[in-house]
């Protein structure tokens, strides 16, 4: 397949804004030793997208400074090394940037073959969020079937994967939400209990369930201190985000006396090795459950490329739910 010299692809002209996305013409990437180049479907839309427009989240050395932390679409080139995928492929990515384009590169051991009974779309809402929960809910956390998990803004992205595979490896899921319409979403995933934070108190509600043994949160700001409170003894807290702010006074002896363990983590700077390991772990434990129905693509809204600043707006308001997915047909 002849490739094209140029591409277009959405870049970041200065640190603000959606309104700082822009269309551009780039040249088309050729795939290095181990890697592959995709010819991008569709790509999703992340949290760490919006830090690095904003400035606060520059792509590691080596990679695309474009947005874009997963894609879906097939594969055109292979570079030495990447023997497991031809031409033709079909696949999902996690990639370290570059996502928001026509092209794609990405390393070969990242990528998963699309599920069967999904369509490209669906496939690029996965990577992100299915590595994030699993590296830390499962790999971090060990989390383990009969434990509490307990998920902070459950009806969103990170939120509504943790939940199906909350449930679907044997845990009890609480999730916490608001208003009703995003609780409902919860329980439709199939959460046990559904706490809309503003109309109850979910350290009460928790701690009359026995506790959590693993929280994840991506609120930080007071949640953090009250994660301490509806913690079980040696519970595991795994801070992702903090969209209530991560400058807290908090009072620590309950990490003490409750022996927790509390950590935060990001993916994009992890060794490629750790990354290929929760691949293969995904494609081995996780995709089966996909293909057979039991866990779900969430995609809830979907923008073409070139309406990328579109895309951020929404996932900036909080109003948005599960997974928003940039399609790729520039206009």
């Amino acid at each position: 397949m002849k490739l094209p010299e140029t591409m277009s692809v959405v870049e970041i002209s200065a640190p603000g804004g959606p309104e700082v996305l822009r269309r551009a013409e780039r040249p088309v990437p050729r795939p290095g030793n181990g890697e592959v180049l995709i010819e991008v479907a569709a790509a999703g839309v992340n949290g760490p997208d919006l830090m690095q427009r904003k400035g606060l989240y520059p792509a590691p050395p080596g990679a695309s400074e474009l947005p874009g932390l997963e894609v879906a679409g097939v594969v055109v080139a292979c570079g030495a090394g990447a023997s497991r995928w031809s031409a033709g492929d079909r696949v999902a990515a996690l990639t370290n940037g570059g996502g928001y384009a026509e092209y794609c590169v990405a390393d070969a051991e990242h990528c998963l073959p699309v599920p069967r009974g999904i369509d490209l779309v669906a496939a690029a809402s996965l990577p992100e969020t299915f590595f994030t929960v699993w590296s830390n809910i499962f790999i971090g956390a060990g989390l383990a079937a009969g434990e509490t998990l307990l998920v902070h803004g459950g009806a969103g992205g990170i939120g509504t994967t943790a939940i199906q595979l909350g449930k679907a490896f044997g845990a009890k899921v609480i999730a916490t939400d608001s208003p009703a319409a995003r609780c409902a979403i919860c329980r439709e995933l199939g959460a046990d209990r559904v706490i809309d934070y503003r109309a109850e108190d979910y350290v009460e509600v928790v701690r009359a369930e026995g506790g959590a043994n693993v929280i994840l949160d991506i609120v930080g700001g007071p949640n953090i201190e009250r994660n301490f409170k509806a913690a079980a003894h040696d519970a595991r807290i795994v801070q992702l985000a903090f969209s209530a702010g991560s400058r807290v006074d908090v009072n620590l002896m309950p990490i003490m006396l409750k022996r927790l363990t509390y950590t935060g983590s990001t993916l994009r700077t992890r060794p490629a090795a750790y990354k290929t390991r929760v691949a293969r772990e995904l494609e081995a434990r996780v995709w089966p459950l996909i293909e057979a129905g039991r866990v779900n693509a969430v995609v809830r809204a979907t923008f073409v490329l070139g309406q990328a600043d579109k895309a951020h707006a929404l996932m900036e308001s909080s109003g948005h739910t599960g997974k928003i997915v940039l399609t790729n047909a520039i206009r």
